[in-house]
């Protein structure tokens, strides 16, 4: 799943006329670095949840998209402009996509510059096993974010900030998740979200750790929120 909801607000007046997604890093949509790693890594069947200007990603990918040298992506999408009149954050926007996703699941953000991040069958495969409901890839805190959001326990667990917060790195947006996540006792939402209930995922995630339930590991590869007009300039340059 590829989430592409967001208004960008910070990113105005870009964003004003260009879903934040759409905006492009060195000649290609922001999105489309996770989607080609994901058909890359033999992972292209693709859901992408929108909102805002979300008409121009679905007419920019269609159903059905031809990544050069990389291979096809059938692509689904999950409207929730359309179907409530705005983004369901990203819990809710999770939770409305899960009758489209399987039981195992990837989820990147499609506004985060993480061109060398592999998304490896080995990984999913690992996450499997493990019987977690979560895996997350977590990055060195970038200036914005010094507090970091969770930690690393030695033995790979992922820890709530609160437990380790001297040792806290940033969440990529990267992660494998189980459906079991998104659902009691972590979350209340009833698969597909027909009431369109906004969620936060943090508070699911944290609750998740609590209960060991998820596990974690450090990427020290280029990655980059690209959060505001400056940093897209940056990386432009």
């Amino acid at each position: 799943m590829i989430l592409a909801a967001g208004r960008g607000e910070r990113m105005r007046p870009l964003t004003d006329h260009t879903p934040k997604p759409l905006l492009e890093v060195h000649g290609k949509p922001l999105m489309q670095w996770p989607m080609e790693a994901l058909t890359r890594g033999g992972f292209g069947d693709m859901v992408v949840n929108t909102d805002w200007l979300g008409e121009q990603i679905a007419r920019r990918f269609g159903s059905q998209s031809l990544f050069d040298a990389v291979g096809t992506a059938s692509i689904a999408y999950s409207d929730e402009g359309h179907d409530f009149g705005g983004a369901l954050e990203t819990a809710g926007g999770i939770v409305r996509a899960l009758p489209l996703l399987g039981d195992v699941f990837w989820v990147a953000a499609g506004d985060v510059f993480a061109p060398e991040f592999a998304f490896t069958r080995q990984a999913f495969d690992r996450f499997v096993a493990s019987g977690k409901l979560a895996h997350l890839w977590l990055v060195p805190n970038p200036a914005h974010n010094p507090k970091g959001d969770f930690g690393i326990a030695p033995d790979g667990r992922a820890l709530n900030r609160a437990i380790a917060p001297d040792a806290a790195y940033t969440f990529s947006t990267i992660a494998l998740y189980r459906a079991a996540l998104f659902a009691p006792p972590y979350c209340g939402i009833p698969a597909g979200n027909p009431a369109g209930i906004k969620a936060p995922l943090a508070p699911i995630l944290r609750a998740a750790m609590d209960n060991d339930q998820a596990s974690a590991e450090l990427y020290t590869g280029p990655w980059t929120d690209v959060g505001t007009p400056e940093r897209l300039a940056v990386l432009n340059r």
